[in-house]
């Protein structure tokens, strides 16, 4: 492709990403900020998957199959855990306005500006290679897609004005400048930077996965042509077989650890993760999406890699095969989008990488050194913040310079995946200090120190050493020789142990002395008392988050001197602005002295701005604090600590006591409700026994005064007191029915449907005649049989039947009984073409003495069991009953039992 097509392709993306960030932080200055939302968070933190993933992973899986996947399975296992840590890490960074990695870790270990000191060093140093492959995948990239035509050679990676490299990587640097540092803000958190980065995260996202469906079901006829191919081919076959031997197996392993670690504490992720979060619940969310992400952006690697290897020259770079395919198809424009994608894979890596190490460096290498110095101490309002800002401009250009360099030197001749290995190799020397500091109370400062250069030294003389000694820099004999012509100081062979990958020798002898350092002069050595405060802090977090005015160690200051400390090295605006956010007392008393609230308010604005050390060198001079010793201090912790229990055990009892209320109340509204019921009960009882007695009273009188009747009327009153005398039987029945049921008595058989249901139509038939209403049944002729006796059965059928009847439309009513089966079970339905059943009313028609009120008569018939002892019998069959009523389709009971085998 022409190359101006590419260069112009590649302006016009930055400018879209200027738009977007520029969006972002109108919204956010309106008030309705774009990137609060779990979605974006989580996309945020995709910037994880860099060129290294776009391109290195494919390159990986041409040269070792599957193994490329356990960067991404570190990462996926862990996630369960993302919540507890993370939470936790974001709690702290909120509540002490950490700002950065190494501000975490300095802060934990009494904000030492030592400790800072190195770590920031020692970072810079291992993320810089990272940083350099980023510039050689751009590089690569533009390389291979612009190949084909001649003013492609205008371009010249050996004169510097000519290097394409070089123009991208100022692009990169006035992008990170603009969106990085436009202003020194005490939280740091840059909105439009963070939604450029989600934006690109989709970017990367849909172009590799353009690029994969095109090499899958393009180049070739699905997954199943290309692994089948793969099979038949010698070079491409052991690709998709998992290799064994205790090699491969450490690899795995320390890959594994390695990528989990990164994936939490690399700088670019801890400045998103931690410090652009704006809610903490969105980790929840993202412990799925993010690993759900890498999932769907690794689907397609070990096809491309297995495609590359079928269908390009043998010489063709393997961590270009996702662009060489499309344009070895002549499809040109597929090629350029998955450029962009690369590019925005490379592109938001570095950007927020150099805008984290930026803030390192400047807030623990040079502003401590700064503030010492006597212009620093004269210097008018705001211009310290500003001189921060200035720092942290030049110190993005030093380091996109040095990365630049490094991949001139060294990069160049290495596979993207192996210089990635050695930054996460780097990042891992923090670890023991840093899950140290979040849960063993004991660790400090002495073992952060000593095991953080331990670890460092072991990972320097096993890893960029010796790579730069296998570029050429240093003298090569060092690898077969080792350090000083000693044997036992090869760097692939530390002290003769070379049965594992360099990696993973690397891993494993810095661990091994970084832990023992850290643990060994953590035991032996003591905590000094602002060690001691800030690990209660780490470790005990959620008690300073719900008990914020606790206080350690008592502290003095004038809030005047305070607030012009703000105003001194934030400026007029912002130090306004953050005393207006300032929501407690600034002074205790008329005498100006400030609370400590206060103090340490002024404390976290300033380390947020500056760092924690460099806040405790500015604030330090100007408050007075009570000396303790260190046993004091251990005693007011404990204290303090019993003390938070015992108010929690309180708030937990009084939760508690809550609850039980509450539980009561509902217990005698329960209550309430069946003395109602029983009320109700009774009173309906009552009723429906008076009536028929009464009746039988009346008739019988009448036949023992008129001697005279006639034997017809004799006949007539005696069928009347029949029909009475059954009234009076059956509602005493159903009584007995529900205390039988209550108390799970009753026998269970085994009964035939059809005829059953036959018999009840049958006893009712007059009733139905009577009333003209047209009864229809559609019933298969089975004999099907349920899991009930014959009289539970029968009066299942008579009470839907009778409910019918009564509920039926006047003078047109109108009954249909259907039924259906099939292997399992039986399904049975009562419809009647009356008024529907009140929607309010469906909760509380099968309980008991419910009665649903029939607009054609002047008051309910019946006791109100009916349906209760209808469900209850067809559940003890196991089988369900449910109801279902409509103007349209009036009301139907659907019965559904169980075949009995």
């Amino acid at each position: 492709m022409d190359a101006k097509i590419v260069v112009l392709a590649s302006l016009f993306y930055l400018i879209l990403l200027f738009m977007i960030a520029m969006y972002a932080i109108r919204s956010a200055n309106n008030g309705r900020s774009i990137v609060n939302n779990p979605y974006i968070y989580a996309l945020s933190l995709a910037v994880y998957c860099t060129a290294w993933t776009f391109y290195g992973s494919v390159g990986r899986a041409a040269q070792t199959g599957f193994s490329f996947v356990g960067v991404y399975l570190g990462p996926t296992i862990t996630a369960p855990l993302w919540y507890m840590l993370m939470r936790k890490v974001i709690f702290i960074s909120k509540k002490l306005h950490i700002t950065s990695v190494v501000d975490f870790i300095s802060s934990r270990y009494g904000k030492s500006t030592f400790l800072g000191f190195i770590t920031t060093i020692f970072l810079v140093i291992g993320i810089i290679p990272y940083i350099s492959i980023q510039s050689k995948a751009i590089g690569s990239s533009f390389d291979i897609i612009t190949e084909h035509f001649s003013d492609a050679t205008f371009w010249d990676s050996n004169v510097f004005y000519r290097d394409k490299v070089n123009y991208f990587t100022i692009l990169l640097a006035i992008f990170t400048i603009l969106f990085g540092t436009r202003h020194l803000d005490p939280n740091e958190r840059h909105e439009g930077l963070i939604a450029a980065i989600a934006f690109e995260s989709i970017i990367k996202l849909g172009t590799f996965l353009i690029g994969g469906i095109f090499v899958v079901y393009f180049v070739f006829d699905g997954f199943s042509d290309i692994f089948s191919q793969a099979a038949a081919n010698t070079n491409t076959s052991r690709l998709i077989t998992f290799a064994e031997g205790p090699r491969s197996s450490a690899n795995w392993f320390w890959v594994l650890v390695l990528s989990a670690v990164s994936a939490f504490f690399l700088p670019r992720q801890f400045h998103v993760a931690v410090v652009e979060n704006t809610n903490v619940s969105f980790v929840r969310q993202a412990s799925w999406m993010f690993p759900l992400y890498m999932l769907v952006i690794n689907i397609f690697v070990l096809p491309i890699a297995i495609a590359g290897l079928l269908k390009l020259p043998t010489n063709a770079e393997s961590d270009m095969f996702l662009l060489s395919l499309p344009l070895s198809e002549g499809h040109s424009w597929i090629a350029l989008l998955i450029y962009i994608g690369g590019f925005s894979a490379a592109a938001s890596m570095v950007v927020v990488s150099v805008i984290s190490l930026s803030i390192m460096v400047s807030n623990n290498l040079l502003m401590p050194f700064l503030l010492k110095t006597k212009s620093a101490k004269h210097a008018s309002s705001g211009a310290l913040s500003n001189a921060s800002l200035q720092i942290r401009r030049i110190i993005i250009v030093i380091i996109l310079f040095l990365s630049y360099m490094f991949y001139k030197l060294v990069s160049y001749n290495y596979p993207l995946v192996s210089i990635g290995l050695i930054s996460f190799a780097a990042i891992l020397q923090l670890f023991p200090a840093l899950i140290g500091g979040l849960f063993w109370q004991r660790a400090n400062k002495k073992g952060a120190i000593f095991g953080i250069l331990a670890g460092f030294v072991i990972w320097c003389i096993t890893l960029p050493i010796p790579t730069l000694a296998e570029s050429g820099i240093i003298d090569p004999k060092l690898i077969s020789e080792g350090y000083f012509s000693l044997s036992f100081l090869k760097p692939y062979a530390l002290f003769g142990m070379d049965q594992m990958d360099s990696i993973s020798h690397s891993c494993f002898w810095s661990m091994v002395f970084n832990i023992t350092t850290f643990v060994g002069f953590s035991m032996f050595t003591d905590q000094d008392v602002d060690e001691l405060t800030q690990a209660d802090i780490y470790m005990n977090i959620e008690k300073y988050t719900d008990n914020p005015d606790i206080e350690i160690i008592k502290k003095e200051a004038s809030a005047k001197r305070l607030k012009q400390l703000l105003f001194r090295f934030l400026g007029a605006e912002k130090a306004t602005a953050v005393l207006n956010a300032y929501d407690g007392k600034i002074s205790s008393t008329d005498d100006d002295k400030a609370t400590s609230e206060f103090i340490n308010y002024v404390e976290r604005i300033l380390s947020g701005a500056f760092g924690a050390a460099s806040a405790k060198l500015l604030i330090s001079p100007n408050i007075r604090q009570q000396t303790i010793s260190i046993e004091q201090i251990r005693e007011v912790l404990n204290q303090t600590k019993e003390i938070i229990e015992y108010s929690h055990a309180l708030e937990n009892r009084t939760e508690e006591l809550q609850r039980t209320t509450i539980e009561l109340a509902q217990v005698n509204k329960q209550l309430q409700h069946l003395d109602e019921l029983k009320a109700e009960f009774i009173s309906t009882v009552t009723h429906e026994l008076r009536t028929p007695i009464t009746t039988i009273r009346s008739f019988t009188q009448m036949l023992e005064k008129k001697t005279d009747l006639s034997p017809e009327k004799r006949k007539e009153f005696l069928h009347i007191i029949l029909k009475e005398c059954d009234r009076v039987k059956r509602l005493i029945n159903q009584v007995l029915d529900v205390e039988k049921l209550d108390n799970h008595e009753g026998n269970m058989g085994k009964t035939h449907v059809n005829s059953t249901l036959q018999f009840a139509i049958d006893r009712l038939m007059p009733v139905i005649d009577e009333k003209n209403i047209t009864l229809t049944v559609k019933f298969p002729d089975i004999h099907s049989t349920v899991n009930l006796d014959e009289d539970k059965l029968l009066q299942v059928f008579l009470n839907l039947l009778t409910n019918a009847i009564k509920f039926c439309d006047t003078p047109e009513g109108k009954i249909h009984i259907s039924g259906v089966t099939d292997a399992h079970t039986l399904k049975l339905s009562f419809t009647n073409n009356g008024k529907p059943i009140p929607v309010g009313f469906m909760p509380q028609l099968f309980q008991k003495f419910t009665q649903v009120k029939d607009g054609n008569l002047a008051k309910p018939e019946g006791s109100g069991l009916g349906l209760f002892i209808t469900k209850a019998y067809i559940e003890r069959a196991g089988g369900t009953i449910n109801v279902f009523s409509s103007e349209a389709q009036g009301t139907t009971f659907e019965l559904v039992f169980p075949k009995d085998r």
